[in-house]
């Protein structure tokens, strides 16, 4: 096992596109690390470098104390785990699992010894004398991680491998994997643009956009204390809502937008130092989905420095455990770089459904207890102690540690 460190890595491609733009990023001895953003934001050229297989073009790549720049990846000690899986059709299970350690000249024993611990590990000692056409997508997927295990790495680099599964299967690999990273404790670079991938697997996440480096942190902190717009706009499921607001002090402080008008806790002005400053300014207001209630079934909560707002269901969406409902809001969508970006979602859809005039299409989830039905007009409340505020020119949240005094 090994800690991974890039400094200062650029990766600039012939006309001087720059994929990576000076990467400075340290994985640590044992963790798993997550790199996420839209398509395009060089993620998976990152993990390629780390790998070996392209070149980088400036900075310094380390695994382990060996800086390996100049290393064929054959020598770097990691092992990859790609989107397509990559096996020998005419091999057997077994077979695939050993073919690297017989290149390796590994005694015989040793490598029954670790194709047999990795099957066992991975569920996969019933097929192993089938061949990867007798397999589903997740059974092969599984023996190209096996194959990646019995090498025993210094660490494992893995490239979307999961996207050409179905959702259920995701959600059962994911825990898979989770579950071999807790036995192996490998070192473990892993690419998506699956955001809800990255917030379940990751110990800490990197969000990347253009080449450059957004945020790292933990999955808890990304979506409570995203360092700006994108980040916010990007992580989590549904995305955050935004609305252009202005903050008034009336009596006490409060965030007014579309005819509402929202209460602000005093302590959010000292959570969110520089926050008083915006006072009588415009800026961008935040909410996240999971941070509304149905007023009917919040109970205690909605006398709890909670705030309402009446809104009509457009769409609701049941999902069991809860509902998304869909609702207009009487100011225009938000128009800025950062929110743009989020919204790629990677797909060829369009991310965001077209709407007549300049209403925006807000999302907020409540409990399925709530009754509510499209068409219907709801009271939400809305918890005021966890709204986010970004800088309408920066885009930069305020109040967050790497931002204060920038």
């Amino acid at each position: 096992m090994a800690s991974i460190v890039l400094t200062n890595v650029d990766k600039i491609y012939a006309g001087g596109v720059k994929a990576v733009n000076g990467l400075n990023l340290e994985i640590k001895d044992g963790e798993f690390m997550v790199l996420v953003g839209p398509s395009g934001c060089g993620k998976s050229t990152a993990l390629r470098m780390i790998a070996g297989l392209e070149d980088i073009s400036g900075g310094e790549i380390a695994i382990g104390d060996k800086v390996v720049n100049h290393l064929p990846p054959k020598d770097r000690d990691i092992a990859m785990v790609f989107q397509n899986y990559a096996l020998y059709p005419h091999m057997t299970v077994e077979e695939n699992l050993a073919f690297g350690l017989k290149l390796r000249k590994m005694p015989k024993a040793e490598i029954q010894q670790r194709v047999q611990d990795a099957a066992k590990m991975l569920g996969l000692e019933t097929y192993l004398k089938r061949k990867p056409a007798a397999l589903s997508g997740g059974q092969r997927q599984r023996v190209a991680m096996g194959r990646a295990i019995v090498r025993e790495p210094q660490a494992f680099l893995m490239d979307e491998p999961l996207s050409n599964l179905d959702a259920k299967l995701r959600v059962s690999m994911r825990a898979s994997l989770n579950q071999m990273h807790e036995r192996l404790g490998v070192t473990t670079v892993y690419v998506t643009h699956d955001q809800v991938e990255a917030m379940t697997l990751g110990d800490r996440v990197c969000v990347l956009r253009d080449g450059l480096l957004q945020q790292v942190d933990t999955p808890q902190n990304l979506f409570d204390r995203p360092v700006n717009l994108f980040v916010a706009g990007f992580m989590g499921s549904p995305s955050m809502n935004f609305v252009n607001a202005e903050l008034v002090r009336d009596g006490g402080a409060a965030v007014a937008f579309a005819g509402y008008k929202l209460p602000i806790p005093e302590s959010t002005f000292t959570e969110k130092p520089g926050l008083d400053q915006y006072i009588g300014k415009k800026l961008i207001l935040g909410i996240r989905p999971s941070d509304f209630e149905d007023a009917a079934s919040a109970g205690a909560h909605a006398d709890n420095g909670w705030a309402t707002l009446s809104a009509k269901a457009e769409v609701t969406e049941e999902l069991g455990s809860e509902i998304n409902v869909l609702f207009l809001i009487d100011a225009p969508p938000v128009e800025h770089k950062d929110t743009v970006a989020a919204a790629d979602t990677g797909d060829d859809e369009e991310a965001t459904l077209p709407l007549a005039g300049d209403k925006s299409l807000w999302t907020a989830r409540v409990n399925a207890r709530s009754h509510v039905r499209h068409g219907q007009t709801i009271d939400l409340v809305v918890d005021t102690h966890n709204l986010h505020f970004f800088d309408p020119a920066s885009g930069l949240a305020v109040g967050h540690p790497a931002n204060v005094g920038r």
